[in-house]
């Protein structure tokens, strides 16, 4: 009996902007349910060309990672539209974090950003977060300010709810990749 050698995880994952028909799927079962409808502002941005919903998809299984970009933004420290752009909302589930799939979908939306001329990415992470900030550190972020983290949304009930999540304001340049 021959056997074949199996594909690592990282390169059956398929990583691709969002589908309308793919929301749904960013609420992991029920978990991120309460963002329905501020899943749906930001695809009515991305739509408008103002956004980016990037997903990471493995055949039979579906979304298991995810990543918005916001090109332009009333912060333009965040984002303004021509050289900076803001990373949120990044995160891949649990049961397939820590085997590169985070670093591959980073690298192909910092590469996208670059093909679109924009020059530098911010993003924010949690204080508390230490996992992720020592990510974000391993692909060349840095902090560059404190920030308060506090904004509000409507949840799927149309209830608005209040966050406050104190953050690091972290900033990468974007340079070409050498060969």
């Amino acid at each position: 009996m021959e056997y074949l050698e199996k594909q690592p995880l990282t390169e059956q994952v398929i990583i691709r902007l969002l589908r309308g028909e793919d929301l749904p799927a960013l609420e992991w079962g029920g978990e991120y349910r309460h963002f329905r409808r501020l899943y749906a502002d930001i695809y009515r941005s991305a739509c408008q060309g103002k956004a980016l919903m990037w997903v990471a998809e493995l055949p039979d299984v579906g979304i298991i990672g995810q990543v918005f970009v916001q090109l332009s933004s009333g912060r333009r420290e965040l984002a303004d539209g021509v050289r900076r752009a803001y990373i949120y909302g990044f995160r891949i589930q649990p049961a397939y974090r820590g085997v590169g799939i985070g670093g591959r979908m980073l690298q192909i939306v910092e590469e996208d950003l670059l093909q679109r001329r924009f020059l530098f990415v911010t993003l924010n992470v949690a204080r508390e977060n230490v996992a992720a900030l020592r990510f974000y550190q391993q692909h060349s972020y840095q902090v560059v300010a404190e920030e308060a983290g506090e904004w509000s949304y409507l949840d799927d009930t149309g209830r608005r709810r209040e966050v406050h999540e104190p953050a690091w304001r972290m900033e990468k340049a974007l340079t070409q990749r050498q060969s």
